[in-house]
């Protein structure tokens, strides 16, 4: 039954996705509002706000992604009537997510939702990515992504207090446990039949890189936002970011990723390729993440 729930309320955001006459996707905020729970719409503002905050804070330009324009409001008669509201992207959605009322079931719901297709949105505008035709090709790239996206991870953890390597070993580990349905890196090793020597992310297909990718720059952006400080409260935070991130695998009837197949060592992909295509075997070489 929740799941059915949760997949109603995720169809929600993509039954009120508009498209303009360029073709750009938007969503209404008075809509958005609704769907979000928001009886009166000025106490809506003020999230709209704190979105403009956070997008100008991300280096964004606000205007790209929040747009004043009159959106037609039908009333219980059928009466129609123009009102002031905003044009949101994808994007603007996801910042106004992570600042609306935690306490709405409906808003933790589009957190996941919005997090997910921004970061699927993200990837697919990667004109690299899209140039991308094999499965190896697809993972060299992830696999760089993964890496320069953990050493962001582990910048963000030190300042929220994840100092030592001993600690920081146990960081990671919530963050696998949470995605991995309890199963940190050694449980990994086991259940994938791999050598303590070898490192689980060099042995992950595409698929299980890109889930793993979105929970280190997800963590990173939830201790950042949030400014969370002391290893306990970091730790907790990594695994539930990495638990709605399998959570969400399961609504959308994917494989667990303790359950995906076993990729060959990427060491031998690098070996295949030439210095400069794509990552560079430079860059790749060596890496510890």
């Amino acid at each position: 039954m929740a799941k059915e729930i949760a997949k109603q309320a995720m169809s929600v955001f993509e039954q009120i996705r508009q498209t303009d006459e360029n073709g750009n996707e938007f969503w209404a905020a008075r809509q958005l509002a609704k769907s979000l729970e928001y009886t009166d719409f000025r106490n809506f503002l003020s999230v709209i706000e704190k979105a403009k905050e956070a997008c100008m804070n991300s280096g964004q330009k606000v205007e790209h992604h929040i747009v004043e324009f009159n959106e037609e409001i039908t009333h219980g008669k059928g009466a129609v009537q123009d009102y002031k509201s905003y044009k949101l992207s994808r994007y603007a959605c996801y910042l106004i997510v992570q600042n609306a009322d935690p306490s709405k079931e409906v808003v933790a719901l589009g957190q996941t939702y919005f997090a997910v297709q921004t970061r699927l949105q993200e990837i697919r505008q990667m004109d690299e990515y899209n140039r991308l035709d094999s499965e190896d090709e697809k993972r060299l790239f992830l696999r760089n992504e993964m890496a320069k996206h953990n050493i962001q991870l582990a910048a963000a953890a030190k300042d929220a207090g994840v100092i030592e390597p001993i600690d920081y070993a146990i960081f990671q580990n919530h963050g696998y446990m949470g995605l991995y349905g309890g199963l940190d890196a050694k449980g990994i090793h086991q259940k994938k039949g791999l050598k303590k020597s070898e490192q689980i992310l060099d042995h992950m297909g595409s698929t299980e890189l890109a889930a793993n990718l979105f929970r280190a720059t997800q963590t990173e952006e939830k201790l950042q936002r949030e400014n969370i400080k002391g290893k306990q409260k970091a730790n907790q935070t990594h695994f539930e970011v990495g638990k709605k991130v399998r959570k969400t695998i399961a609504e959308l009837g994917g494989t667990m990723p303790e359950n995906l197949p076993v990729a060959d060592s990427i060491k031998k992909l690098e070996k295949d390729k030439q210095p400069g295509i794509l990552t560079g075997k430079s860059k790749l070489k060596g890496n510890k993440f």
